[in-house]
């Protein structure tokens, strides 16, 4: 397939890319590299360009004649969203509108969609559903819900068919650490403690100790990030064989507290580093697990990383490879 990917040089995106080009379908990346970087996507055609620059996207979806297209392109630090929700609105929502007004007016028959769990809010069950009420407690988890909202609407009057992937938390990186997550000022658990471990940082805070959990910190469902990107290869290979859009959870089903990921990751690098306690985050629910039973049942998807150890070690892996690369630059 032709497949056009919006912010396919950022953190999730280039994985995907990679496995596309694995898998021999011809893609073309479309990224304003606020968070991504070239080199992320090596020798794949690379069209720098903001989603807001409709024009400019519109021009090369008439003269490349894409059969899918995967979007990634997003603000994604939810503190953020609270300090500037417009700027957020505008990104996430605003844009992918223009955008699937493209995909409407160019006829590309299939979408994967980049979601989250945030859409979600504070779940009534510890594993959640697709089924669950969408509720999100935070300007970035609103923004993705009415996104999802224009794509299903879209498709009930079109032929568009759409996975729509809702993603818990993403960590880890290429194995051989060729690629992986190099967005400035990141605030993801396990890229924030590998750099703290480095002395990239000189330490973390962590973010709220009374949460109702077994140790008072927040749970969440980590998912290495080449499991995820394959749920999109998979997502695309089963529009094309003909499948009803869907939206699916990305997740392994069972979550890890904050400090159990950050004893997890000294004892992997065999380092300390200062952890400082302070008060809770606003938009940050108490647990987050999928249920994938929809996703295995779909798409056939079995993780093949599903072991918090290795994350964290390919993780630390890619952050030392990064900081190597850092340095020659």
């Amino acid at each position: 397939m032709k497949v056009l990917v919006t912010g396919g040089a950022g953190y999730i995106g280039s994985h995907v890319v990679r496995q596309l080009i694995a898998a021999d379908h011809e893609v073309i990346v479309y990224d304003n590299l606020s968070t991504g970087h070239r080199w992320a996507v090596a020798d794949v055609p690379l069209v720098e360009g903001d989603l807001a620059e409709h024009e400019k996207l519109s021009q090369l979806m008439e003269r490349s004649c894409f059969e899918a297209l995967i979007h990634f392109a997003a603000s994604t630090v939810v503190p953020e969203s609270f300090a500037v929700p417009l700027a957020y609105y505008a990104n996430n929502t605003r844009n992918t509108l223009g955008l699937l007004e493209l995909i409407a007016r160019y006829r590309v028959p299939w979408y994967v969609f980049s979601s989250t769990a945030a859409v979600y809010g504070l779940p009534a069950s510890s594993a959640v559903t697709e089924e669950a009420p969408l509720a999100p407690i935070n300007p970035y988890g609103a923004s993705k819900m009415m996104s999802e909202r224009i794509c299903q609407d879209l498709a009930a009057a079109s032929e568009l068919r759409y996975v729509i992937l809702r993603y818990f938390n993403v960590a880890g990186a290429e194995p051989k650490a060729r690629i992986g997550q190099a967005t400035p000022q990141a605030t993801h658990l396990i890229k924030v403690a590998c750099e703290a471990v480095l002395g990239v940082r000189s330490g973390l805070k962590l973010y709220g100790t009374d949460y109702p959990t077994t140790d008072g910190t927040c749970i969440r469902d980590y998912i290495h990030v080449e499991d995820l990107a394959r749920a999109h290869v998979m997502a695309l290979e089963y529009l094309a064989a003909g499948g009803a859009s869907e939206v699916l959870n990305c997740g392994y089903g069972h979550g890890y507290s904050v400090r159990e990921v950050l004893n997890r990751v000294q004892a992997v690098a065999d380092a300390r580093f200062p952890i400082e306690e302070v008060g809770r985050r606003p938009g940050d629910p108490p647990a987050l697990v999928a249920d994938n039973t929809r996703i295995r049942r779909v798409l056939g998807w079995q993780p093949a990383y599903d072991d918090l150890e290795r994350i964290v070690a390919h993780a630390l892996a890619w952050e030392r490879a990064y900081q190597a690369m850092q340095q020659r630059d």
